[in-house]
């Protein structure tokens, strides 16, 4: 059916002022893949709020079906068939697969849930769309990429006729992927309808039948994806040519500017979730650390900028142990970070941009007088980082929780880079990030390598850290299982059998292409 979906003339204007949607047209077919693409700040996600029920339009209409609709909710939009599976999951760790399903319609026998039918409606609805998980399994224990699938069967058990997919495979192997892949078209087989948003243009490729790309709040092409490339695609969004790969000479490494030894981290729980590792990363390289959310990344980074106190082994930042420095210590010895999760360690939401651009940088006599900031210097400095980075705002006196969620990591990335450095650790510094940012912030990244600086890069895009990474260090189960020095030779597809643990190497292996 032709205009299955239709949202014609929609329009969205803010408080502030900012119109994230300017007559925006979308359409979508039954049983059609249909992906969104734009730069950060494009309107995507505001279309998307607005037509599962979160935003209403200031102008515009809806139709599902040749009848206009008033989506004044989620619930509402619920109702009218459509699911939405959110970037970040929404779900109830400590619940079983059943219970999270069940969450908003939980069957109940006489006063209480009734697990048993739970599991059978859980078990009915993975049956029908082939979707293999065990619905007794409890979230906590199950792997990301069955995550992904769970919040997709919450949508199908309500109903879902329309489905969309906020960057579905940002945090999924190339494996997961290809699983999550085979579901989807058995989705559209079904005749469901799928709007798929994501930066990964090859996805894009591979998986939709047409392409709806918005810049600036407004559409500007819709196109069948067989007639497009990838360079058709990112130039519709952006406006100009794009590089897709960034071209790096070999590196040139020097003296260890960090060094990661024998190290044991312990959760809160006390469970041991990184495993005796040792690493290092010199001047003038790249190490790259690839992994499945959950292997032991996020407690080794945080140990490393001092957001959490390891117990064995040691890490030293030029020579000095790191335990027992506070974060502004380890600023003052060139240490910068870019959190993966921005809107908690990134910034500070209720401040204006410029205010979180200078924050780490009160102490330079440049911003700060002996009883006044010196204003003139920090909006001239603000201004140029916020035109350099590419930040999407009216003005750096904007209060930063305005801004997309790719503009505000823009703002992050641009405050760390900006700083005094000798060692960046970039944690997904480009994930939700357009195509034309993130070539920016890779390019960034490589210059500042060829500049001396040591980076370390976790990225959850294979793409991005093969590209980057001149030694590349796999994690799983809280040990590094693979180390490689030519990452050239490396495919998506061997890094994700050792990052789903299929293969290992031996620790002879590892030891040898280590330079701890």
């Amino acid at each position: 059916m032709d205009n299955y979906l239709v949202m014609e003339n929609i329009t969205k204007v803010y408080d502030n002022g900012i119109m994230a949607n300017d007559h925006v047209n979308f359409s979508a077919r039954q049983g059609e893949i249909h992906a969104i693409c734009g730069e950060n700040g494009a309107g995507k996600s505001t279309l998307m709020k607005m037509l599962f029920g979160i935003e209403q339009p200031d102008h515009g209409q809806i139709i599902i079906k040749g009848k206009p609709v008033h989506l004044t909710s989620p619930t509402k939009a619920i109702e009218e068939g459509i699911g939405m599976v959110h970037q970040h999951f929404m779900l109830v760790p400590s619940f079983t697969v059943a219970e999270n399903v069940m969450l908003g319609i939980e069957p109940v026998k006489g006063m209480r849930f009734d697990m048993n039918k739970a599991i059978e409606m859980t078990e009915e609805v993975c049956k029908k769309y082939g979707f293999d998980i065990n619905p007794r399994a409890r979230v906590q224990d199950i792997t990301v990429g069955v995550k992904q699938k769970v919040e997709i069967v919450k949508a199908l058990v309500k109903g879902c006729e329309i489905l969309i997919l906020d960057e579905p495979t940002a945090v999924l192997t190339p494996q997961e992927t290809a699983e999550l892949f085979v579901q989807l078209k058995l989705l559209r087989e079904t005749g469901h309808t799928i709007i798929f948003i994501s930066h990964k243009l090859n996805e894009v490729k591979e998986l939709c039948d047409r392409v709806t790309v918005i810049r600036k709040g407004r559409t500007v092409g819709v196109y069948n994806v067989a007639d497009v490339t990838e360079a058709d695609i990112s130039r519709a969004m952006v406006g100009v040519d794009v590089v897709l790969e960034i071209p790096k000479e070999e590196a040139k490494p020097k003296e260890n500017v960090l060094v990661v030894k024998d190290l044991g981290v312990y959760n809160d729980a006390g469970k041991k979730v990184v495993k005796d590792i040792s690493f290092s990363v010199r001047e003038g390289e790249i190490v790259g650390i690839a992994g499945v959310e959950g292997n032991g990344q996020r407690e080794l980074i945080d140990s490393i900028t001092g957001l959490h106190v390891y117990s064995e082994g040691s890490i030293k930042l030029l020579g000095e142990e790191v335990g027992g420095k506070n974060i502004k210590e380890l600023r003052q010895l060139g240490m910068v970070h870019v959190p993966e999760d921005r809107m908690t360690l990134g910034i500070a939401g209720t401040m204006s941009i410029k205010d979180n651009m200078i924050a780490d940088k009160l102490d330079d006599e440049r911003y700060t007088g002996k009883v006044l900031n010196k204003p003139k210097n920090i909006k001239e400095d603000t201004d140029k980082w916020i035109k350099d980075y590419l930040v999407l705002c009216k003005n750096g006196d904007q209060q930063i929780n305005n801004l997309s969620g790719g503009n505000i990591q823009k703002v992050v990335v641009a405050r760390e880079f900006t700083s005094y450095n000798r060692l960046l650790i970039c944690d997904q510094p480009t994930r939700g990030i357009d195509v034309g940012a993130s070539q920016f912030i890779r390019e960034r990244l490589v210059q500042m390598r060829d500049e001396g600086k040591a980076v370390l890069l976790i990225s959850a895009d294979l793409g991005e850290i093969l590209n980057l990474s001149d030694t590349l260090l796999v994690m799983y189960g809280g040990e590094i299982v693979a180390c490689f020095k030519d990452v050239k030779a490396v495919t998506e597809e061997d890094l994700g059998y050792y990052m789903l643990g299929v293969k290992k190497m031996t620790e002879e292996e590892i030891g040898g292409a280590l330079h701890a």
